[in-house]
């Protein structure tokens, strides 16, 4: 008994360090003489914050100590750590000049990712209550690959010594703050209330797509590594994730509509 009390909390704890790295990061920018060190500090605050709830689950399935109560204690976690807390790391990153119309594209992108984890929680329930298991697809852009994007952005600007490519177009304006992130962000919660369908890589098994796409993810990455720097990688492979789950809603688009059409008609069938 006193061995599955312990492997229940363990999942647990590790949503509790993923809260715990965001709500940290949200502290880092509130004092008004943070600086940009302090605004990096607190995304990488972030990006350990999406590594502890990269495990969280998977653990929860090895020792198949899945409940009620993590599911909805992640989802209440995620929400803080990838969805107030890099909306509050932009605004003092990026978006503090633009007064209301910053404040407005943040508060856009935390409902973006309330809906996408509420629609998550209620799908992930059977008509009886009952949890069913991972899925192959997620509909919609997952909160934490969200907020990873927008670490991975931070961390490229800073390798890249600011936006100079963008400062040269006109999109950037020194003083003014970033346009392309309110793009950006707007961009993220459309993506995460989408109904793309994006791969969830918990069924993974050993074939020729899975071959296929490692060779992929390796060689591209190396090669950003050589090319150009390790900072592009993460950002990189985010953009490979966010095209495939494009790449196969364009392909997959007929037999899904064909499956829709069927489960209406099921529907609709009489009893």
């Amino acid at each position: 008994m006193q061995l599955k009390k312990t492997l229940f909390l363990l999942p647990n704890m590790l949503t509790a360090a993923s809260l715990a790295f965001g709500l940290a990061a949200i502290f880092k920018c509130l004092a008004p003489e943070a600086t940009d060190e302090d605004i990096f500090a607190a995304a990488m605050l972030l990006f350990f914050a999406f590594i502890f709830d990269l495990f969280d689950g998977r653990v929860a399935r090895m020792t198949k100590t899945q409940s009620s109560f993590g599911i909805e204690f992640d989802s209440l976690a995620d929400l803080v750590s990838f969805g107030v807390a890099p909306a509050v790391v932009v605004y003092r990153w990026a978006l503090f000049t633009w007064d209301g119309l910053g404040v407005a594209v943040c508060i856009l992108y935390v409902l973006g990712g309330a809906i996408r984890l509420a629609r998550f929680n209620v799908g992930s329930y059977q008509s009886a209550g009952l949890h069913k298991g991972p899925g192959k697809y997620m509909q919609g852009l997952p909160i934490p690959m969200a907020a990873s994007f927008i670490v991975a952005l931070m961390i490229v600007t800073r390798a890249m010594g600011g936006w100079p490519w963008l400062t040269e177009y006109g999109l950037s304006i020194k003083g003014v703050g970033y346009p392309v992130m309110m793009v950006v962000m707007v961009g993220l919660a459309i993506l995460m209330v989408s109904t793309v369908k994006f791969r969830s890589f918990k069924d993974l098994k050993l074939n020729a797509f899975t071959i296929t796409l490692l060779v992929v993810i390796l060689g591209s990455s190396a090669y950003m590594w050589v090319r150009y720097s390790p900072a592009y990688i993460m950002i990189w492979l985010l953009c490979l994730y966010v095209g495939l789950g494009f790449g196969e809603a364009i392909v997959f688009w007929p037999r899904r509509r064909r499956e829709r059409l069927a489960e209406k008609q099921g529907d609709s069938a009489p009893l």
